[in-house]
């Protein structure tokens, strides 16, 4: 139990460092004009086309890092400094995005898994901490409801760790993309690879957290089942 505690903790503060880090490495990378001139929005729009997606609109969504493919309705949703954005950042970003669509128009396995379970993993998430809540107050009583609840926290975990080749792959599209249509220079490319880098790692430390805290709340569980 203090195992896993401390592993939370430090998984914790991995994850403040890493958002850090990509927030510095965003803020850097958005300085570097990119030498081919696109605009974040183009690079998108070209990518899309060249990949032969013709069913997605990119659009503008408020805020900063808010960028993702919604499967649903079909959108890359581009923050305005990717948008507008007219630098070696933005284009990474547009890119990867843009990976996820292509992801979608070939069918990748690993999306189309992860696409199937977000409905019931957003149900899940709803109620998941109060079942869990209930679950160590009658945990005297009975071990039913913290069953349920680390059942529904397993399903959570499974699906942060679903995502991660599903963000792998759409940076290595991405990378593959705008190097053999000359987007990015050399240089400019390991720009972008080391931004993606930092962006997937937030994801690799989520992931992380989500099962060191699932090893915990099933650690609390088997404990009580051997009382």
């Amino acid at each position: 139990m203090p195992g896993a505690y401390l592993l939370m903790i430090i998984l914790f503060l991995v994850g403040l460092f890493v958002q850090w880090r990509l927030r510095s490495k965003f803020s850097e990378y958005s300085q570097i004009p990119l030498s081919s001139g696109l605009t974040g929005a183009e690079v998108a729009e070209k990518m899309l086309y060249e990949n032969g997606v013709s069913d997605v609109r990119v659009l503008s969504v408020e805020g900063q890092l808010t960028d993702h493919y919604n499967p649903q309705d079909k959108t890359v949703n581009l923050s305005p400094d990717v948008y507008h954005g007219r630098s070696v950042m933005a284009a990474a970003v547009a890119a990867h995005e843009c990976g996820h669509a292509v992801q979608h128009k070939v069918a990748y396995g690993p999306l189309q898994f992860r696409s199937a379970i977000v409905p019931f993993v957003s149900i899940s998430s709803q109620y998941m901490q109060w079942i869990l809540l209930a679950g160590i107050l009658m945990i005297n009583s009975t071990l039913i409801p913290l069953t349920i609840g680390v059942s529904l926290f397993a399903v959570t975990t499974l699906f942060s760790f679903i995502t991660l080749p599903v963000e792998f792959d759409a940076s290595k599209r991405a990378l593959a993309w705008i190097e053999s249509r000359g987007v990015v220079s050399q240089r400019e490319y390991g720009v972008a690879k080391d931004g993606l880098k930092w962006a997937a790692m937030t994801y690799v430390v989520a992931a992380l957290s989500s099962l060191a805290t699932l090893l915990y709340y099933v650690s609390i569980l088997n404990g009580r089942s051997r009382d």
